[in-house]
């Protein structure tokens, strides 16, 4: 079953057709991904790890994390991709337990604290990919941070970013993430400068997927914005709540209670 689930994700970053892929935090998001229809999942570690009470960055244990891809990945059909930050300080043996988890892919990040001290050498990343593409069978999306995090000199982050991404490709990658990129101008030449299938993350100014599709990306993912966006219709109603005593922000627009009820029946 894990063999074809991970050849199935593989091809859906080959079809000419973009792949939409949600990030789910918890079983009632991702069941309510794939009953929408999307034909993967992935988690959001900053989603998972503020459901649970911890700030994003790893901070979160290694274990709490998986365990809530654990119960995601028995949930649903579909296949799911683990986001496992920088691997919790044993990259190579979080891929092996992401791979036993039930997922089938992992999104792995060359930052491992706060800021640019933290980048983790070129030399070393690629030793770190090499090893989990040996060791399992995973889809990996090797991740850089370079936009995302303002690392080094401006005028130089579009090549240096090029130059990671295409020594993770040739360690053995099979998709290349970089966030903190949404004008559409650079977007279509990361694109381009590439050397496989090219992940964005959307954001408030990120092209539309129509538009990102014919730039050239394989994979648009959306991180912790929808928990995010459910977190503040939570604080809506705290703030209807608390201040007019009136229920429309959690009556208006809810699931029923069938409805959810049912996302969890027998399958």
């Amino acid at each position: 079953m894990f063999a074809e689930k991970a050849e199935l994700f593989r091809k859906l970053h080959r079809k000419p057709k973009i792949l939409i892929l949600p990030n789910a935090w918890d079983v009632a998001s991702a069941r309510i991904f794939e009953n929408a229809g999307f034909p993967a999942i992935g988690t959001s570690s900053a989603g998972v790890a503020f459901s649970l009470g911890y700030p994003d960055g790893q901070r979160i244990s290694r274990q709490e994390m998986l365990d809530v891809v654990r119960r995601i990945a028995r949930a649903v059909a579909v296949p799911v991709t683990a986001d496992v930050e920088a691997g919790y300080g044993d990259p190579v043996g979080t891929a092996h337990a992401v791979e036993e988890s039930g997922a089938v892919g992992l999104n792995l990040e060359d930052v491992s604290g706060n800021d640019e001290s933290s980048h983790v050498p070129i030399e070393e990343q690629v030793r770190i990919i090499e090893r989990i593409r040996a060791g399992t069978g995973l889809v990996i999306n090797a991740r850089t941070d370079i936009y995302l995090m303002g690392i080094g000199d401006p005028s130089t982050r579009f090549g240096r970013t090029v130059e990671r991404l295409n020594a993770y490709r040739k360690a053995g990658a099979d998709c290349l993430f970089a966030p903190g990129i949404r004008d559409a101008e650079t977007i279509g030449r990361l694109a381009k400068a590439v050397d496989g299938p090219l992940n964005i993350l959307a954001g408030p100014s990120t092209p539309p997927v129509k538009e990102l599709e014919k730039l050239g990306v394989a994979r648009v993912s959306v991180g912790s914005g929808p928990m995010r966006a459910a977190m503040g219709a939570t604080q809506r109603i705290a703030t209807e709540l608390m201040e007019w005593g009136s229920f429309s922000s959690f009556t208006e627009g809810a699931i029923s209670y069938a409805d959810a009820n049912r996302l969890f029946g027998r399958r």
